[in-house]
């Protein structure tokens, strides 16, 4: 994209060099970027005008979905998804330059919670004996790795991070399965929508389901609304409504536009079932440039 077509603010979970950067800078290679410390404070941004857009993960192929965006999304912001861009991910253990040649006893591993997770089996079997130290991004402990340059310690972070921050790779490719992506959310305050013709994939919207209590078959009956319709579901997952114990919400990714008259039939059934329906709008995937 241009500075002709956007010149706007992109908040993202820096600081810069973190996964979020990379796959915001791949489709906003010319925007004003932002780092924010956290995702709320990236969704916060945009939800008070600070920002234009948000970018924020969304879901590991590993590890799952990131609840902290999930939650707000539900209970906190109101935004709607804007695009959803897709990054594959390269997890490397670097160190200090000052610290290469003993790298093996390093005395303790730092990095982003999923990150970690990702190269569980790498750093269970090799670096048993080092303690895992969770940041708020890979690249928050790639800087940290650095700003520590006497301490035998390393971080678990991308190529990019490594370079920015003078780092030395010891170990490339430390995640444990080689399928792995994640996809980051594009979130805006208005019901709007990156170019199509940048897209790769079919539109898809996202619609986060309350069903109405103490009813019988009621998930039953909304996976109906769809099915009848042969409206693809590609995800649906619950979260807690955190109103007690056995209380959820459900997040649906339908392979479809909101627009379109099968689309505004299921929610105006839904509604007739009592369910409560956000909807994040209709949006298009986005394939980044690997980290």
């Amino acid at each position: 994209m241009t500075n002709q077509q956007w010149e706007k603010r992109i908040a993202y979970l820096g600081p810069e060099a973190s996964f979020t950067y990379l796959a915001t800078k791949a489709i906003f290679s010319n925007e004003w970027l932002v780092p924010c410390a956290t995702i709320p404070e990236c969704i916060e941004a945009v939800a008070n005008d600070k920002v234009d857009f948000a970018v924020v993960p969304l879901e590991n192929a590993l590890e799952g979905s990131v609840p902290l965006t999930l939650d707000y999304l539900f209970h906190e912001a109101t935004l709607y998804v804007a695009g959803e861009l897709q990054l594959k991910i390269q997890q490397h253990l670097m160190v200090n330059k000052e610290q290469k040649a003993k790298w093996e006893e390093i005395k303790g591993v730092y990095s982003h919670p999923h990150a970690l997770a990702q190269c569980h089996k790498y750093l269970f079997y090799r670096f048993s004996h080092a303690p895992l130290h969770q940041t708020t991004s890979t690249s928050a402990a790639a800087k940290y790795v650095a700003e520590h340059p006497n301490e035998c310690i390393a971080a678990v972070a991308n190529a990019a991070a490594a370079t920015k921050y003078g780092l030395e790779i010891v170990q490339p490719n430390i995640h444990d399965f080689h399928f792995n992506h994640t996809r980051f959310f594009v979130l805006s305050k208005q019901n709007q929508r990156l170019p199509q013709e940048l897209a790769d994939g079919h539109a898809k919207t996202t619609l986060m389901i309350t069903l109405p209590i103490d009813r019988s078959g009621a998930l039953h009956q909304v996976l109906s609304v769809f099915a009848w319709r042969q409206l693809n579901l590609s995800k649906i997952e619950s979260r807690p409504l955190k109103t007690g114990l056995g209380d959820y919400f459900f997040m649906l990714d339908v392979l479809a536009d909101e627009h379109e008259p099968m689309m505004r039939g299921a929610m105006e059934e839904l509604a007739a079932l009592g369910c409560q329906v956000k909807s994040l709008g209709t949006y298009f995937t986005y394939l980044a440039s690997e980290g």
